[in-house]
């Protein structure tokens, strides 16, 4: 099984240019919330328990992410479940406002992605290994906390992995 290192410095490989990694603080999210949305129909009742595609797909995920480390995979847990919590409040709403939000915010999310690549000069990473799917939100909190000063350690072994984040119309010497 590949380490949290290996994923988050395969994944940044790809995400060097800081407009690129802006792009994904806006993007990700907006993608990961519409997933929730989509996938928070049908919903199943379990005894008190509410199941929907949504919540299972948010368990496996979180089971990847704890399996990589218990501190991000916690977190990534919890935001995991923000994520369908907001899903099932926009699924009890009409179809129509189910299915615009998370149809909007999937395509609005996806326009961004696409936006930072083009500043990237790189395609999405998950294009080549669809392990960067799940990887992707990973890698924005992982850079929040890198942003925030926090697991330093984590970034400078990355970075001897993947390279630093430079923007990529500027030649080496001229910034």
């Amino acid at each position: 099984m590949k380490s949290l290192v290996d994923h988050l410095s395969q994944y940044a490989a790809y995400h060097r240019d800081p407009r690129n990694i802006a792009s994904h603080f806006i993007g990700i999210p907006l993608i990961v919330v519409a997933v929730a949305v989509l996938l928070s129909r049908p919903e199943w009742a379990v005894g008190s328990l509410r199941l929907s595609p949504a919540v299972l797909v948010a368990l496996f995920s979180a089971w990847f992410y704890l399996r990589l480390e218990l501190a991000l995979g916690v977190l990534m847990t919890v935001l995991m479940g923000l994520s369908v919590w907001a899903g099932h409040v926009l699924a009890a709403q009409s179809t129509l406002v189910w299915l615009s939000s998370g149809i909007g915010m999937f395509v609005v999310g996806w326009v961004i992605q696409f936006v930072g690549h083009y500043y990237e000069g790189r395609k999405p990473a998950f294009v080549d290994d669809v392990s960067g799917l799940i990887v992707g939100p990973l890698f924005v909190v992982a850079e929040l906390a890198f942003w925030l000063g926090l697991r330093q350690g984590l970034k400078q072994e990355i970075e001897e992995r993947s390279g630093p984040v430079v923007r990529r119309d500027i030649k080496p010497g001229e910034a």
